[in-house]
């Protein structure tokens, strides 16, 4: 038993000194590392609901409406915003913006839009745009290295449409289709 008591003792010892003897090799390390992070172009745009086009003043005066935009960007070359006239209005009997039913018709607007907050120019459209269906037509034109606020910039497209009275009696809707651009 007095054997067995000093291998035990022995082998517990020579356990506990081989224990602290690898905890005092391990000294103190460091290491390092590069971060990088590849900053690109971005471009965003929230466009709101238009409120119904109305009409004030005397017979067929111009239905007039508004839409609200928030545009974020941040570019190293220019960028744009368009817009196009995706689905032209329907039901037919009443404005067209591909074939108005009488010369002179149309859906025009002007445009408005705040510089971008943290650097860059942007010039809203210039005079009255007609909008069309067969291309795309300017908003807003931003220069190089525009970047926005974090929580957008704003802008608006003040609309415009003939009051024909060649128009039946009906509701009508179009779609526009906006398009931000920042390469």
């Amino acid at each position: 038993m007095t054997k067995f008591l000093w291998t035990s003792l022995l082998i517990g010892s020579g356990l506990l000194l081989t224990g602290s003897m690898a905890h005092a090799q391990l000294g103190t390390a460091t290491g390092t590392t590069t971060l990088t992070v590849p900053v690109a172009a971005e471009a965003a745009l929230t466009v709101a609901t238009t409120p119904n086009f109305t009409q004030t003043g005397t017979n067929f005066t111009a239905y007039t409406a508004a839409t609200n935009l928030t545009y974020f960007i941040r570019t190293s070359a220019s960028g744009t915003i368009t817009l196009q006239v995706t689905s032209d209005f329907s039901p037919a009997g009443g404005p067209s913006v591909a074939t108005p039913p009488t010369a002179g018709d149309k859906l025009a607007y002007t445009c408005t839009v705040a510089t971008p907050g943290n650097n860059g120019t942007a010039t809203a459209c210039s005079g009255s745009v007609t909008a069309a269906t067969g291309s795309a037509t300017s908003v807003a034109t931003f220069g190089a290295d525009a970047r926005s606020l974090f929580a957008g910039n704003s802008g608006s497209v003040s609309w415009t449409l003939t009051n024909d009275p060649k128009y039946k009696v009906n509701s009508y809707s179009a779609v526009v289709t906006f398009t931000i651009n920042a390469p």
